[in-house]
């Protein structure tokens, strides 16, 4: 079992802990309020008997209950009615404030308490009395106690989700960012030994536009060199003008592609300065650009289009090929992500990171038809 395995089940057990935690105290708390509403009730049934006893022929009675009714109940609201649902406000007790005075409010309260509990009925005399009664101050504000202690656990919860999640996502950073580097320093050493070759190769007697070739596709090896190193590393961001270096990606890439693609490219004659990191804006292209490509399995209309407003830039890359589902739109980004049998699903997930993270843009899948086509945007802001 690795680390990675072992995290899991922390986390597993972690999140286990909590739950069953929150059910017994939940279970517990019910089991408290239960017993404080049944204790409630016997204490307005004893207020019951002691009205019954004080109404009742023998003094003793009322001697010995009197004394029991000054103490029994100082909490619970009561309203007591007779017979013909009249209400007795000399026997009302406990009320809010003012309402025993205001008709309408004493009846619409009358009303609260018929609906919370069953009323005690009182044979007094032969004649009959019902008492009403609702909840005390202490039971009410322990109803939401049970809430109180859910929402502080789902929120203890988040916060662990929330750990283990962006500790994963620091180390998948640290892993692909290690990898990135390794590559462009294994990448280097195999480099500098064409470099040396292609000096030898000038002095030889050999077709020079072999050697501009060869020189075009070592400066490529050096600039992808430079773009790995740079994965893990904040990038230095220059002004530079996006047209002439979107252009310059197009026109890499629509020379080294198909004959099958048909490249097309509108952009301004004008200057558009933009903070950019030229190798790695170029990589973005170049990544939405193949998507496209094997989107369109080698074959299809590929538009790369530039436009602006007064404060941002909008390069939108469209193909014809098979298109997206809109569930999808987003997770195409994820790290990992592929619908090819090859490749690592990285050239998104990067994409999304140099725009958004490095250069404080967005990019997105602007709109997608299935087996029409699929349109990125990336938005920039402008020097």
């Amino acid at each position: 079992m690795n680390f990675s395995d072992d995290r899991k089940l922390a986390s597993y057990f972690i999140v286990i802990s909590v739950l069953v935690i929150t059910g017994l105290i939940l279970w517990n708390t019910s089991l408290f309020l239960q017993r404080l509403k049944k204790d409630e009730t016997t204490k307005i049934q004893i207020w019951a008997q002691n009205y019954i006893a004080l109404n009742s022929e023998s003094q003793d009675d009322y001697l010995d209950l009197s004394i029991l009714i000054a103490g029994t109940n100082k909490s619970i609201p009561i309203i007591m009615t007779d017979a013909d649902g009249e209400i007795l406000k000399d026997l009302c007790s406990n009320l809010p404030a003012g309402i025993i005075d205001s008709p309408g409010e004493l009846s619409s309260f009358l009303q609260d308490l018929k609906l919370k509990n069953q009323p005690i009925e009182l044979d007094l005399k032969g004649s009959k009395q019902y008492i009403y009664y609702g909840n005390s101050d202490i039971l009410r504000k322990l109803r939401y106690y049970p809430i109180a202690i859910a929402l502080i656990i789902f929120l203890l919860i988040g916060v662990i989700y929330f750990f283990f999640t962006t500790s994963k996502a620091g180390e998948q950073n640290k892993l692909w960012a290690g990898m990135a580097k390794e590559t462009a320093h294994q990448i280097g050493t195999p480099l500098s030994s064409l470099v040396g070759w292609n000096e030898i190769l000038k002095t030889e007697n050999v077709n020079p536009d072999y050697i501009v070739e060869i020189e075009k596709d070592i400066s490529r090896l050096k600039m992808i060199t430079e773009r790995f190193s740079k994965i893990g590393s904040i990038p230095q961001l220059n002004n530079a003008d996006i047209v002439v270096e979107t252009k310059e990606a197009f026109e890499y890439l629509r020379l080294r592609s198909s004959k099958l693609i048909n490249f097309t490219l509108k952009i301004p004659e004008k200057e558009i300065i933009v903070a950019l990191n030229s190798q790695l804006y170029g990589w973005t292209i170049e990544n939405l650009v193949k998507n496209g490509i094997d989107a369109m399995r080698g074959k299809g209309d590929l538009l790369i289009t530039l436009t602006d407003d007064d404060k941002h830039v909008f390069i939108r890359v469209s193909d014809t090929g098979k298109g997206l589902p809109k569930s999808k739109f987003t997770k195409i980004f994820e790290p990992g992500f592929t619908s090819k049998s090859r490749g690592w699903g990285l050239g998104l997930s990067l994409a999304k990171r140099i725009i958004e993270e490095y250069h404080s843009g967005k990019i997105k899948v602007l709109n997608s038809e299935l087996k029409k086509g699929t349109t990125f945007q990336i938005t920039l802001n402008k020097a």
